[in-house]
Parts: C-alpha cells; structure tokens; sequence
C-alpha cells in the first residue's frame, strides 16, 4: 500500500489514466496484494474481519481478468477511498503479528 501512495502522490485520475507506467505499477500492486489476501489463513480472516479481504482478493481477480482495458475508476476508487480506509487496520495486523514474532523468538530460542 506504501508503493500505491508513493505512486500517487501528486497525481490526479487524468494523469493517472494517461500515465502507463504508473497506472502499471499501481495495478501490478494491487494485483500482488489480492494474491497476498487470498494466501491469508482463514481463522486470521476471521478474526480481522473488519478488513474486505473479499473484496481485496475481487478486485486482483477483476484486474487480472479484465482484457478489454482497466476500469481506472474503480482503481482510483481504491487508491482515494479503500486504502486509507483499510491501511490502519493492516497496519495493526502487521504490528500484531510483529509482537507476536517476538515473543515467539523470545520463548524458542
């Protein structure tokens, strides 16, 4: 998500829309991403279900699948509204399991 943003910065959708090599990188993101979700142990899924890992692993599917061009809306949707929406929550998540990592190494050495 930190790559999406980077990507971004600055950025509106027309220049976004004209801009292959961004909106690429952007889309190649995404894509890593929903593959990532759909790898995520259920029991994690459930116990984070506040996060849309549906609708994460939907939209890498939609852009996959997608032959007759990219739905740029629909990706700058993401990148304006579900990512800042839902990058606490991962954030959390990442430092939860960070924690537990730890304590993990701590206990076996």
């Amino acid at each position: 998500m930190e790559a999406i943003e980077k990507f971004v910065r600055g950025v509106d959708l027309e220049t976004f829309k004209k801009d292959d090599m961004r909106s690429s990188a952007v889309i190649r993101k995404f894509e890593i991403i929903g593959e990532a979700t759909k790898n995520i142990p259920e029991d994690i899924k459930q116990k984070y279900h506040q996060v849309p890992w549906k609708d994460m692993a939907g939209m890498r599917d939609r852009l996959i699948h997608f032959y007759f061009g990219v739905k740029y809306d629909l990706v700058w949707n993401a990148i304006t509204t579900v990512i800042p929406r839902i990058k606490p929550l991962i954030n959390k998540i990442l430092e939860d399991f960070g924690r537990l990592r730890r304590i993990d190494k701590n206990e076996n050495p």
